[in-house]
């Protein structure tokens, strides 16, 4: 009874001279089933990438050109209490609200993160962020160390944090004086503060020197990283 339930055998002709047509078909009547065109490993999840340094170590322009030249991507814009400055564009540079209505904003929980800076609030909105992770992209955020932090309580392993840093401590030190945009006593104050942010490097993923001069290479290292996270097994899933 074994014997006469199973399929009948099926010749598979010679892989040298067989039609390529006839062998995949003949092999797949052999082992009972057609073979599937879906793909062997799912899509990767969209990710969370959390991208933060000192003053002065071209976290601005690291982004820039991350989203000149990789597609999929999304900056978040934060959302800001402070007045506009005459160069910046609403919804571009930042979303500018008054403090009352960042404040509604908190207590309507619509912020994954804020912050009070200098005088006024800073914070990123959650619903941005949901509905560009819905359509498959990539959220970059840019937050200082104690955003990241906040991020890093709230997200934990869900997110990707990468820390940008200068080649060295005297690198950093010059670029902020070519700036010319501190007066001695901040100036003083960032080095300082510097020089505590770059203790926390341990808390994140991935570290990136962006050296002088060196900005495509460090651009090609954030999107190795992006795609070494993609080609995980066990994918990142950060649910907002």
């Amino acid at each position: 009874m074994g014997d006469a339930r199973r399929p009948p055998a099926v010749p598979i002709p010679s892989v040298d001279t067989a039609d390529r047509i006839e062998l995949y078909r003949a092999l797949e009547a052999s082992l009972g089933s057609p073979f599937s065109s879906d793909p062997l490993a799912p899509n990767p999840n969209p990710l969370i990438i959390v991208i933060s340094g000192s003053s002065g170590v071209g976290k601005d322009a690291v982004i820039k050109r991350l989203r000149e030249v990789r597609e999929g991507l999304h900056f978040v814009v934060t959302a800001t209490s402070r007045p506009k400055r005459p160069c910046e564009v609403d919804g571009k540079d930042y979303f500018f609200v008054s403090k009352e209505e960042f404040l509604s904003m908190v207590h309507r929980d619509e912020l994954l993160e804020y912050a009070l800076v200098y005088g006024d609030y800073k914070g990123i909105p959650k619903q941005q962020i949901r509905e560009y992770i819905g359509k498959g992209y990539d959220i970059v955020l840019r937050v200082d160390i104690q955003g990241a932090a906040t991020l890093k309580r709230i997200l934990g392993d869900s997110a990707l944090f990468i820390f940008l840093v200068a080649e060295s401590e005297s690198a950093l030190v010059k670029r902020l004086m070519d700036r010319k945009t501190e007066t001695k006593e901040t100036l003083l104050v960032r080095i300082a503060t510097a020089r505590e942010e770059v203790k926390h490097l341990r808390d994140f993923d991935y570290v990136v020197v962006n050296a002088e001069g060196m900005l495509e290479r460090s651009v090609k290292l954030v999107e190795s990283i992006i795609d070494a996270e993609k080609a995980k097994v066990r994918q990142r899933n950060a649910v907002i």
